[in-house]
């Protein structure tokens, strides 16, 4: 039993959305798939700047990935300007610490230029390490930051309730909600001649003038220029397919007086990442939020990484119950740079946002609504997903091929050497071998058993069952099933068929 309620404290806290499934074909002017924080920024920035967009979420807007992330907004990244300080020189750390920086600016002058309540608080941002053969590397990370533009320095003390080797301390960062911000932007979207349309799961993409989108219903949208931004894209593209590598993350939070609130935002990529922050709650009280065990889609073991993430909540702060859990997942790129911009003519993605998506998010809306309407930032070229950097990219390419290659093949030797079907407890899944095929076998509590195809509707890989959050997860490339085979979360489209029990 997992100790807290199985929800996301930001899904819990806003008012759920309800917009219009597309009934009909449509005729669209930018149509954008996918309404997380890319999504519904770029639709917004777009149609306020002249390009009328429609989003197509397949679910809830900003109910995926972006309702189940911290509300971190900062630009200061965890290791990230002196990799691209040395590799691509100082003027291009520079350029990805403006476009960052203003993506923070922007949501503070947006959220106060339409009058919601997010909860945006100024705070400074920490990256910290524990083990002192890592203060030499931290300082030389604060240089370079400091290079790029902004406010960093180097401290040894912090208001954590533990010891620190050092931080690298950057002022005015922000900490908000981030539902509650792109639900208001949502309905300015709206208010501004744009459209959302929910539960409309948008299965194809064919090429051509104009392009021509199909639903899961069956409904043909026909739009000028199409932006995908569904975390790892729907489409497939050989820029991009070994260059995404999917990855979870565990958050708990907990009630904490005001008194013991750290203060700040604070992260660490030891003991297997841990990010502190706070945010406004009740009763005078703040609520802490720990994220942290990061482990890819199919873990075996995840209520050993939620077991971890509590008895370290608990050592470290002053906290009684659990009142909330959930997970999120993103992606990491080949260079932790994510790709943004023009994949063909008239076609456009944002991905890859190597776990800062609301500063990537942001400034994903800026980037592609400038390329839209001709205005391109002076920094779009940093995302564009035609880069190439060999010396940075070869390491994490030839790994994440590997890792697919070894799940593909390794995968399918342990399912022909799995249980049967009696083994399967009820409640639970397992990938057995059936009629001489691997299955997806879940059982329901009253006993019935379910058995699904195995193999992931993308690109095949065999998919395991994660049993704390009771869903099928692919280990390749993410995408993630409800126990009856239903598809929950892409680059998947399709549900895993059933086969006869």
């Amino acid at each position: 039993m997992i100790e807290g309620r199985a929800q996301s404290y930001w899904m819990a806290s806003s008012e759920a959305t309800s917009y219009p499934a597309l009934d009909g074909d449509a005729d669209v002017d930018v149509a954008v798939v996918g309404g997380g924080i890319a999504g519904l920024a770029t639709a917004w920035e777009a149609t306020r700047a002249g390009r009328t967009a429609a989003v197509f979420e397949a679910d809830r807007i900003a109910a995926g990935v972006t309702g189940f992330t911290t509300g971190r907004l900062s630009s200061a990244h965890p290791w990230i300007y002196g990799p691209l300080r040395d590799s691509l020189g100082p003027e291009t750390a520079r350029l990805y610490a403006r476009s960052q920086q203003e993506a923070v600016e922007h949501v503070e002058r947006t959220a106060a230029e339409l009058g919601i309540d997010c909860d945006i608080e100024r705070r400074a941002s920490h990256v910290y390490v524990e083990s002192p053969d890592r203060v030499a590397a931290l300082r030389e990370e604060t240089e370079a930051v400091r290079e790029a533009g902004l406010p960093a320095s180097f401290v040894t003390d912090t208001d954590l309730p533990y010891e620190v080797a050092g931080a690298m301390r950057v002022e005015d960062q922000v900490q908000f909600h981030p539902r509650r911000y792109l639900t208001g932007l949502a309905a300015d979207l709206v208010r501004r001649g744009g459209r959302v349309y929910e539960r409309t799961r948008i299965v194809d993409v064919a090429e051509g003038s104009p392009y021509r989108l199909t639903t899961r219903d069956g409904h043909t949208v026909t739009a000028r220029d199409v932006v995908i931004a569904t975390l790892f894209p729907i489409v497939e593209h050989a820029l991009l397919s070994f260059r995404l590598a999917p990855l979870r993350e565990l958050v708990v939070a907990a009630p904490i007086a005001a008194e013991d609130d750290p203060g700040a935002m604070y992260i660490t990529r030891q003991e297997n990442t841990r990010s502190v922050r706070t945010a406004p709650y009740r009763d005078g009280q703040r609520l802490l939020l720990i994220t942290g065990e990061s482990f890819s889609p199919g873990h075996d073991d995840v209520a050993g990484h939620h077991r971890m993430l509590t008895e370290w909540t608990r050592e470290h702060f002053k906290v009684g119950d659990i009142a909330y859990w959930w997970s999120a997942q993103d992606l990491d790129t080949a260079d932790k740079v994510p790709y943004v911009g023009r994949l063909d003519d008239h076609l456009y993605v944002a991905t890859g946002y190597a776990r800062s998506g609301m500063s990537h998010g942001i400034m994903s809306g800026r980037l592609l609504a400038g390329l839209l309407t001709g205005d391109e930032p002076e920094w779009a070229h940093l995302y564009d997903p035609h880069r190439a950097h060999p010396v940075r990219e070869a390491g994490p390419i030839v790994s994440a091929g590997m890792s697919n290659a070894r799940h593909f093949v390794g995968d399918r030797i342990r399912a022909a050497r799995s249980g049967d079907l009696d083994g399967v407890r009820p409640g639970s899944g397992a990938v057995i071998r059936h009629g001489g095929r691997a299955c997806a076998a879940y059982r329901e509590e009253d006993g019935t058993p379910r058995l699904l195809s195995a193999r992931c509707t993308h690109l095949g890989c065999l998919v395991a069952f994660n049993d704390v959050e009771k869903v099928w997860e692919c280990p390749c490339h993410g995408s993630r099933y409800a126990p009856d085979g239903t598809v929950l979360q892409g680059p998947a489209t399709r549900d895993l068929p059933p086969l006869d029990a």
